[in-house]
């Protein structure tokens, strides 16, 4: 009978903690109002939590049907209170912000006395979080483009509605290609870029030529590298290291991306992958460290604007989608013809252009048709390969006396990747 006590006690303290968690944004949010404008502040919303655990621990004692009925009981008092309040202020625009909050906290209450305190206590959490993040919410949605969302959402429409409908099955030569996975790849890719994207675009302007090149390598690193150096052309001799040590964090996030990628397709290979990648990854942060240390300061506004697409875009998208199709009938093309080697060939190749479509490629096929050696082998070089086409497209626009620092900087990396990949792998 203790024993029952004690639980009854601990679950009602559960509602309780939850109301009280979500009540004190609300209170301090109202804090500036007098008493009797407030509809809830701290007392109400811990008084709705217990008011969900009591009927909750009666359950047992009245039926289920009980904690309905008196939810409907105080959802019909919640909106007896906001008819009122509209009726008294009707010149303001009133929102329904705290009485859903009302609701949920009766709800979350409830299911606290039923034994998921944990899970109730991070929802109340979770709930207190989203009303204190109101003027960065609205501050957010003030800044999307009309463009953006609508990109987003077709995307998200074809994506929602025509992932489930495509075909899970190998066709064409050797049946390599499936569109459902395909797609979905094109989903995962398009959502990554996307991130960095919204970031660059509301969040990295204007603030600095680092953490622009975090945010934008989410996005394309290429992108990152073009801007930097148009930006490095600028300068005076000397002064440029601040934007490779940019073109190589950008790079460092390309490396991000590729075991993201790796994970999602096949997890297993990250077991060779992981030692390569992770000393080009070291030894590109460590150059980085070492160039923003020996940099000089430079007279010009070191803020460069990226110029990057819409990655949400439907031909984008469908351009990807292409072109994994293709590596994917290649890389099994060349398997096939001239074995491991073929493999190797298009990797470099393929890293000229796009990093993740060889990677995705590789990562399936390590499923069935090739070692899981050689993609880790096949996907380092085509990181290498792209690495160095970066470097090439930085001493293009910025030139060679700009970018000797770039250069060798890129050979220790790149070689790092190649010695780490002959050992381990």
């Amino acid at each position: 009978m203790e024993t029952a006590g004690l639980d009854i006690v601990w679950k009602l303290l559960s509602a309780l903690a939850t109301g009280l968690l979500i009540g004190t944004e609300r209170g301090w949010h109202g804090r500036k109002e007098d008493e009797g404008d407030r509809v809830a502040g701290i007392r109400t919303f811990s008084l709705a939590g217990l008011l969900g655990g009591v009927w909750a621990v009666l359950i047992p004692h009245t039926g289920e049907w009980i904690l309905g009925l008196v939810f409907v009981a105080f959802t019909g008092l919640i909106i007896a209170s906001y008819v009122f309040e509209q009726k008294t202020q009707e010149e303001e625009d009133i929102g329904i912000t705290t009485e859903v909050g009302l609701l949920l906290t009766f709800s979350i209450g409830a299911w606290a006395a039923l034994g998921y305190q944990l899970e109730a206590l991070g929802t109340a959490v979770a709930v207190m979080a989203i009303l204190s993040m109101k003027p960065v919410l609205h501050g957010w949605l003030q800044k999307l483009e009309v463009t953006v969302i609508y990109a987003g959402i077709k995307l998200l429409i074809i994506s929602v509605i025509l992932l489930p409908l495509l075909p899970d099955k190998g066709y064409g030569p050797w049946d390599t290609l499936n569109p459902y996975w395909i797609w979905w790849m094109v989903v995962l890719i398009s959502g990554l870029s996307f991130m960095g994207y919204v970031l660059v675009k509301y969040a990295g302007e204007d603030k600095g030529t680092l953490l622009t090149s975090v945010i934008g390598g989410l996005a394309s690193s290429t992108a990152v590298t073009i801007s930097l150096a148009q930006f490095a052309k600028q300068q005076v001799l000397g002064s440029t290291r601040k934007f490779i040590a940019g073109v190589l964090v950008a790079s460092a996030i390309m490396l991000v991306r590729v075991v993201i990628e790796v994970s999602v397709v096949n997890k297993a290979i990250l077991d060779l992958l992981w030692i390569p990648l992770l000393t080009m990854f070291v030894l590109t942060i460590g150059c980085v460290i070492w160039l923003w240390l020996n940099a000089k300061e430079s007279n010009e506004k070191e803020n460069p604007d990226l110029k990057l697409g819409n990655p949400l875009q439907l031909p984008t998208a469908l351009k990807f989608g292409a072109l994994l199709a293709v590596i994917l009938v290649l890389a099994t093309a060349l398997q096939e013809w001239f074995g491991d080697r073929g493999v190797y060939m298009l990797s470099v190749l393929s890293g000229l252009m796009d990093v993740d479509a060889i990677t995705l490629s590789l990562s399936k096929m390590a499923k069935s048709d090739i070692t899981g050696s050689v993609a880790t082998l096949g996907i380092v070089m085509a990181v290498i390969s792209n690495t160095i086409v970066k470097a090439g497209l930085f001493i293009f626009w910025a030139g060679w006396k700009k970018s000797m620092d770039l250069l060798w900087m890129i050979l220790v990396i790149s070689l790092g990747g190649v010695v780490s990949a002959w050992l381990f792998v």
